[in-house]
């Protein structure tokens, strides 16, 4: 039996790279976003045993781990340097300029349909392109950011 057009939109899963990165409310390309986690540390306790078998462990979940996300993007002329190396060199200047960042996953209209929101994140690292004078790939820039945690809502 074939699935309607409908159908399809609801069962069959969104490919990956129909995506977009907001930072700040201002959209910027990146060619790749890894590290939204939801991770919790956890706590061993250890009970004694009465029955003299040897101690029970049991596992408890612990307190959230802060996200630790990395944004991958082309290097474009004035976009790269005035975004992204403007908020890292702020955190110099003894103020850490924290920013919500949204990655949203679009369907083929490019209306997002889940958001994941990193939360109070600001930079911790920027890393310029390798450079390599027998190559013709594209100059992509990483950074990593460090935040509060990672939730995700739904569109």
């Amino acid at each position: 039996m074939a699935l309607t057009k409908d159908q399809i939109k609801i069962t069959y899963p969104l490919p990956v790279y129909n995506y977009k990165v907001e930072i700040d409310g201002e959209t910027v390309g990146f060619s790749e976003v890894s590290g939204l986690s939801v991770d919790y540390e956890t706590s061993t306790y250890v009970e004694s045993s009465i029955s003299g078998i040897g101690p029970r462990r049991m596992y408890m979940p612990s307190q959230k781990k802060s996200a630790a996300v990395t944004l991958k993007k082309g290097v474009v002329t004035g976009v790269s340097v005035a975004t992204l190396f403007a908020w890292i060199d702020s955190i110099q200047l003894n103020r850490v300029d924290k920013k919500d960042v949204y990655v949203r996953l679009c369907d083929e209209n490019g209306a997002a349909v889940v958001s994941w929101k990193v939360i109070n994140a600001f930079p911790t690292k920027l890393d310029a392109p390798s450079f390599t004078a027998d190559s013709n790939d594209v100059a992509v820039e990483s950074m990593e950011l460090m935040a509060d945690g990672v939730v995700v809502e739904q569109a």
